[in-house]
């Protein structure tokens, strides 16, 4: 479903006065260094009336935003996160570019410095599992008091189970559901976070004392050395894991970040509509369970996805 403003009345702002409100409130200094993040298509001097947030610049969503009449396409994701060398109109990605330019549709990403910033991927995640109070669980170099991940406590001990159903009813639902790791009858309290994919963070997560890490796209690798050294010598089980889609993770933040901008843009006398993109780009269809298995949350198996009938839903409005 998507949320948006009012349609805007009064001038409206050009583009580079969008970036300049979007560089306020996820400074692109916080991308890391091998990001993407940053304006792909359009001109600074071009007027923005409508804005649509997504997580992937995939051609479903570009199509939405075409046929909206969207003027600033703002993705989490970039387009061009590796080195291409052409933009044909022949590839998938040049196809993109092309509907873009030829609808005069600008493309902004805002990656993994919307990440670090405050409010940003990873506190929408945090607040989804109950978190109030955080501190960044990988800290900026630029800027400690910002960084990728997020760790807290919540206000009671929970247990896993608890904590995992919470999260599945806030995340869109996917076929991936939210896989879980540990004892679901476990009392939970510290839970660090991280939105998108996150198993390069396992040393900051075992050094914050986290009795559980939340994050996405979990690798078969690093999960199972994960839950092996919470099984070792000295060790008491923790952290367990719980496992979102990727794109699920990241979603969280789009009606935050399209409020967020929204009122900074009201604030400078700016009327400008802000939607949440109805598409969902998450790229598996769906998923069969071993017979047997209802997907509850249990050892062996995984949960079932949430089913908010609010959320996105695959080539269409929910």
């Amino acid at each position: 479903m998507s949320e948006q403003s009012t349609s805007p009345s009064g001038p409206a702002p050009s583009l580079a006065e969008v970036l300049g409100t979007v560089e306020r409130l996820w400074p692109l200094h916080l991308q890391e260094p091998w990001d993407a993040s940053g304006l792909v298509t359009g001109r600074p001097d071009q007027p923005v009336r409508r804005i649509l947030f997504a997580v992937d610049p995939v051609a479903d969503v570009v199509a939405e935003a075409v046929s909206t009449g969207t003027d600033l396409l703002l993705t989490h994701h970039p387009l061009l996160l590796r080195g291409v060398t052409s933009v044909a109109a022949d590839g998938f990605k040049g196809a993109v570019v092309h509907e873009l330019i030829e609808h005069r549709c600008a493309l902004l990403a805002c990656h993994t410095n919307a990440d670090s910033a405050p409010d940003g991927v990873s506190d929408a995640v945090a607040r989804a599992a109950g978190l109030t109070t955080t501190t960044p669980l990988a800290p900026h170099p630029a800027d400690p008091a910002v960084g990728i991940g997020r760790v807290g406590d919540l206000a009671r001990p929970v247990p896993l189970r608890e904590l995992a159903r919470r999260l599945a009813d806030a995340v869109p639902p996917t076929a991936h559901g939210v896989r879980v790791a540990g004892d679901p009858d476990a009392l939970v309290r510290r839970v660090a976070v991280c939105g998108g994919a996150g198993d390069s963070l396992f040393d900051e997560v075992r050094a914050a004392g986290a009795d559980v890490y939340v994050t996405a796209d979990l690798r078969h690798h690093p999960a199972s050395e994960a839950r092996e050294a919470a099984a070792g010598p000295g060790a008491d089980g923790t952290p367990y894991l719980v496992d979102l889609s990727h794109f699920a993770s990241e979603w969280l933040w789009l009606p935050v970040g399209a409020a967020a901008l929204r009122e900074a843009l009201a604030a400078r006398g700016h009327d400008v509509e802000v939607a949440v993109s109805a598409r969902r780009s998450d790229p598996w269809d769906f998923r069969i369970d071993h017979p047997g298995q209802d997907g509850s949350v249990h050892h062996g198996a995984a949960a079932e996805p949430a089913t908010d009938p609010a959320a996105p839903t695959a080539g269409g409005p929910a």
